[in-house]
Parts: structure tokens; C-alpha cells; sequence
């Protein structure tokens, strides 16, 4: 099973998301799934790497392991709350096709520190 967690501050912006795990639905290269959550995260990610008001951190250090971690100035805010919607609504549309094969967790922090 793939566990995606992402957090949302108290303004509604992601500020974190980690995704691990594969779903196994299909052999490798074949799996609908898991290609759609590695579309999902690493678009957002390279889209919001190239905003000059996000910094993003984060790896992808093997095949089923995700980190993004972003920080923005006051110019990228909006910019970041529509691409972290884009992602939720992308992974929780997934789970929702998938749910025995995609688990999506949001907790919604009054505060993040980074």
C-alpha cells in the first residue's frame, strides 16, 4: 500500500508531503497506481521549484519514497495554495478510485515550523 501525508498550515498551504510504499497492483512499470501518485508528486514538485517565491526541499532517494518540504515568501503564497490543492485533490482522487491501494492522511497544523 502507498501512505501519502501531507500537511497543511493553518493558512491552507501544503508546507510537507511524504509518500511511501508501492501498491502492487500490476508488476513494475505497469501499475497505474503508482504511476499516478509519481506523476502527481513529482509535477508539484518541479513546478514549484521553479517558482522563485517557493523553496522547496525534499528527495526521492528510491523508487517508492517521496519527501517535498516547501517554504514560500508572502509573493508565492497563492501560488502554493493552488498547486498544494492540485496535489490533494490528485491523491484523494486516486484513493478514492484505489483505496485498498492508496492511503492519503492530511493533519492541518495551526503552525509549521521549517
Amino acid at each position: 500500500m502507498i501512505q501519502a501525508e501531507l500537511v497543511i498550515d493553518n493558512e491552507g498551504l501544503l508546507r510537507f508531503c511524504r509518500v511511501e510504499g508501492h501498491s502492487g497492483t500490476k508488476p513494475r512499470g505497469n501499475d497505474i497506481v503508482c504511476a499516478s501518485v509519481t506523476v502527481l508528486t513529482k509535477t508539484i514538485a518541479i513546478v514549484l521549484a521553479k517558482s522563485k517565491d517557493i523553496t522547496v526541499r525534499g528527495n526521492n532517494p528510491e523508487r517508492g519514497s517521496f519527501l517535498l518540504e516547501a517554504d514560500y515568501n508572502p509573493e508565492g503564497k497563492e501560488f502554493l495554495r493552488g498547486a498544494g490543492s492540485c496535489l490533494i485533490e490528485g491523491l484523494q482522487a486516486v484513493e478514492r478510485e484505489f483505496p485498498q491501494y492508496l492511503k492519503v492522511n492530511i493533519e492541518r497544523r495551526n503552525s509549521y515550523g521549517t
